[in-house]
């Protein structure tokens, strides 16, 4: 069973972004919703998500300030930016970290679901 973890302060942003991903892929997936990154970051070694769907602009700790923090030792998740951001320096930011695969404009589309899980 894939375990997708989906981290956004929208709950209507992650209810769309699951619905989407729900509808599109065809092997049985469980969602772990966060809407903060400080809740995430203190659960998610016991998750160990295939996938992880992060928001940069959240209070309290942003998507950049969790990516900081997080560094699995016995997994490797896929981890997607998605974010509503379409500044450059944003973009360029995630390219440099190693565990980010994407980074994906807000919302998320068929087409990104299909690059992602195929």
């Amino acid at each position: 069973m894939l375990k997708i973890v989906l981290i956004d302060d929208d709950p209507i942003s992650t209810f769309v972004t699951e619905k989407l991903i729900s509808k599109y892929i065809k092997e049985p997936c469980r969602f772990f919703k966060f809407e903060n990154a400080t809740d995430a970051l203190q659960d998610i070694g016991e998750i160990h998500p295939n996938y992880l769907f992060l928001d940069i602009n959240m209070p309290e700790m942003t998507g950049w300030d969790f990516l900081e923090e997080f560094s699995p030792a016995d997994y490797q998740p896929e981890i997607y930016i998605l974010s509503s951001s379409v500044d450059e320096r944003d973009i360029n930011k995630a390219n440099n970290y190693s565990l980010v695969k994407k980074y994906l404009s807000k919302p998320l589309i068929n087409k990104y679901i299909k690059t992602i899980f195929n």
